[in-house]
C-alpha cells in the first residue's frame, strides 16, 4: 500500500482528494498547513485558518484517516511574504499563488512529507499528470485540469520533474460540480464551502495594509496620460535581426511629469500594479482610469483612461535566464532556436498563440494578439495543446 500525504486545506477539493485516494487503495494521511499567523491584515471571515483546520479535521475524522497541523509560517513567512516585500518594493508584482506551490506545497512541506515516508503527496488542484517515456527515459506531463473553468495547471508552472515525480491531483479529471456531488454523497462537512479568495494559505488581505507592514506611505502624484501623446505614434523602424525587432516591441513606454497633467495623488507607487483600475480614488473622468506604469524611483503613478488605453498593451514579453523555468527539460531550446506554442500571462486568461525565441541572454515571447497589462514579476507560461511546458518571470 503506498503512503500519500494529502494537504487538507479545508476545502471541498482536498477533502474529494482524500476521500478518492482511500477508495483507490491508498494508505492517506492528512496534514493541515498552518502558514500565517498575523490576523491584522487578513479581512477575517474570508479565511480564517482556525476555522479551515477544524473542517480538515471533521473531515479527516470522518474518513478515519490520520491527521496532523504542521506550522510553516516561518517557511512562508522568509520565502513568499518577504519576496512578495521585496518585488513590490521594486515596482514589480509577484504572484505569491505560482510562488507558494513552488517553494512550500511542493518544496518544504513535500519534504516534511517524504520524512513521514510517504511515497506521494496529494493536493486539491484542478490539473492532471501522466508519465511519458522520452528516449528511455520516464518524463511527466503536467496537463490542464478537465473543468476548463478551474484549470490551475498554471499555478504549478514552476514545478519541476523532481516535484512532479512525486505528486498526484486526483481531482484533475473531474469538473468541479463533479467534486461537490461526491463531497455531499459522503456527508463531507466542506461540501457546500464556498472557496477561499485570496492569498495562497492567508486568504483575503487588504494588500495595501499587509504592505504597509513593511512599505512605508509615501505620498506622490498620479498622472494621466493622454491616448493622443507622440510616443504612441512613433513609426516602426526597420530592423537589422529579428532579435532586434523583438528587443524594440518589448521595450515598454518611458513617462516623464510632462507627457500627462496630475490628477490625483497616492499613498506609494509601490502599492499599485500594472492594469488596476480600483483604489485610484480619481473619478470625474469620462471613462475610468486605469494604472499603465508605475515608477517607484520617482513615486509617480501613470494612468490612461479606459480599457483599450495604448499604454496598457504590447505583444512581446522578455524573460531573464536565471528566471526562465522548463516543466519539460527534455524540450527546452537552444540559442537560435524558437518553438510555436500557446501561452497566458495570467491565471483564467484564455491561452493565445504566440512564439518562443531563445536568446544568449533569455527568451521572448512574442504573442499573435497584443497582450493588456504585461506585468513585470508575473508569470508567462506556455503550452502545447493542454501540456504546460514551462513558465518564466516577465521581466
Amino acid at each position: 500500500m503506498k503512503r500519500v500525504i494529502v494537504g487538507l486545506s479545508g476545502g471541498v477539493d482536498s477533502s474529494v482528494t482524500a476521500y478518492l485516494l482511500k477508495e483507490q487503495g491508498y494508505e492517506v494521511i492528512g496534514l493541515f498547513m498552518k502558514n500565517w499567523h498575523d490576523d491584522s491584515v487578513t479581512i477575517s471571515d474570508e479565511c480564517p485558518w482556525l476555522d479551515d483546520s477544524n473542517d480538515a479535521l471533521l473531515v479527516a475524522e470522518k474518513l478515519g484517516i490520520p491527521f496532523q497541523t504542521v506550522d510553516l509560517s516561518e517557511d512562508y513567512k522568509e520565502r513568499i511574504v518577504d519576496y512578495m516585500f521585496n518585488e513590490y518594493e521594486k515596482g514589480r508584482t509577484p504572484n505569491p499563488d505560482v510562488l507558494c506551490n513552488r517553494e512550500i506545497k511542493f518544496d518544504v512541506f513535500l519534504k516534511i512529507a517524504l520524512s513521514l515516508g510517504a511515497d506521494y503527496v496529494a493536493t486539491g488542484h484542478y490539473c492532471r499528470k501522466d508519465t511519458i517515456l522520452s528516449e528511455g527515459k520516464e518524463v511527466h506531463r503536467l496537463l490542464a485540469g478537465k473543468d476548463g473553468n478551474k484549470d490551475q495547471s498554471y499555478f504549478l508552472c514552476q514545478l519541476s520533474q523532481d516535484q512532479l515525480s512525486k505528486t498526484l491531483f486526483p481531482i484533475g479529471e473531474l469538473l468541479k460540480s463533479e467534486v461537490r456531488e461526491i463531497a455531499k454523497e459522503q456527508n463531507l462537512i466542506t461540501a457546500d464551502k464556498k472557496d477561499s479568495q485570496g492569498l495562497c494559505f492567508i486568504g483575503k488581505v487588504r494588500l495595501p495594509e499587509f504592505l504597509q507592514q513593511k512599505l512605508k506611505p509615501k505620498k506622490g502624484k498620479i498622472v494621466e496620460i493622454p491616448a493622443s501623446i507622440a510616443k504612441y505614434k512613433k513609426t516602426i523602424p526597420s530592423f537589422v535581426s529579428k532579435e532586434e525587432e523583438l528587443l524594440f516591441k518589448s521595450s515598454k513606454y518611458e513617462y516623464q511629469l510632462s507627457d500627462g497633467h496630475v490628477v490625483g495623488e497616492h499613498q506609494g507607487a509601490h502599492y499599485f500594479t500594472k492594469g488596476q483600475r480600483k483604489g485610484l480614488g480619481v473619478g470625474g473622468t469620462p471613462e475610468p482610469l486605469f494604472v499603465i506604469e508605475t515608477d517607484v524611483d520617482t513615486n509617480i503613478i501613470y494612468t490612461g483612461q479606459g480599457k483599450s488605453h495604448p499604454g496598457l498593451y504590447r505583444n512581446v514579453l522578455f524573460i531573464r535566464n536565471d528566471e526562465l523555468h522548463w516543466v519539460r527539460e527534455d524540450l527546452q531550446l537552444k540559442e537560435g532556436e524558437k518553438m510555436n506554442v500557446l501561452a497566458r500571462i495570467r491565471y483564467r486568461q484564455p491561452l493565445d498563440i504566440a512564439v518562443l525565441h531563445k536568446t544568449k541572454e533569455g527568451m521572448y515571447v512574442e504573442f499573435e494578439t497584443d497582450q493588456s497589462a504585461i506585468t513585470e514579476g508575473q508569470f508567462v507560461a506556455w503550452y502545447q495543446e493542454d501540456e504546460l511546458i514551462g513558465s518564466g518571470v516577465i521581466s
